[in-house]
């Protein structure tokens, strides 16, 4: 709820003050501090969300950075060192793009895992597609939950989400971040990283999710 509808809230209060008891004005102004406190803990639900977001980025960056001055000095004298070479070292080449990709999903259906990640982990540091990419983030995310793996699990669905910000999988990627959370028993960020899917996205799967889980906890 946003401010001006609690202004609003304030306002009726003000103009109906002088038909209502003394015990009617109490109620009032208890609801009214009630909402203000959900709000405000939206307010940091969210900003606690854009943080984890920018200290993601800021952190893969150094990481970028930090190996694109080992791959320079590892170089031979004179030689050139393109980004296309740092970044990407399989063939950009659209057959091998989808017969890795399609060797990964088929070894995800059989659940050869092992098989399964090495591909996708392949894919994403070897090709850059903007539908296939982020589905391979997100199947990353999923096998090291499955091998328990939650740290490098929430690495790849935080690559998701702050990559491809749009994807549809994003809204399921935060659900995902809420259920490591929960795994790790830290409750309060369970919590946020739900409620931020509920209010965020709405008419998505993943927000229905989210609730069930969230009266769960109740």
């Amino acid at each position: 709820m946003k401010l001006s509808s609690f202004l609003s809230s304030i306002v009726l209060t003000g103009l109906l003050s002088f038909s209502l008891s003394a015990e009617d004005k109490e109620v009032v102004q208890a609801d009214i501090l009630f909402l203000k406190m959900q709000e405000l803990e939206s307010e940091i639900a969210d900003l606690r969300n854009k943080v984890e977001s920018q200290e993601y980025l800021i952190e893969k960056l150094i990481k970028e950075s930090i190996g694109t001055k080992n791959e320079v000095d590892e170089s031979e004298p004179g030689e050139v060192i393109t980004d296309s070479a740092i970044r990407f070292k399989g063939i950009e080449d659209i057959k091998s793009k989808e017969d890795i990709y399609e060797s990964a999903t088929k070894a995800l259906e059989t659940q050869d895992f092992e098989k399964a990640f090495t591909l996708f982990k392949y894919f994403v540091e070897s090709f850059k597609d903007d539908e296939k990419t982020p589905l391979s983030y997100f199947w990353l995310g999923e096998i090291s939950i499955i091998n328990n793996n939650l740290e490098a699990s929430k690495d790849y669905f935080m690559e998701l989400i702050s990559s491809f910000p749009e994807h549809y999988r994003v809204p399921l990627a935060h659900k995902k971040i809420g259920d490591i959370y929960l795994k790790n028993n830290d409750l309060d960020m369970a919590k946020d990283r739900y409620r931020f899917v509920v209010r965020e996205y709405p008419n998505n799967t993943a927000s229905s999710l989210a609730l069930q889980l969230l009266k769960n906890m109740e």
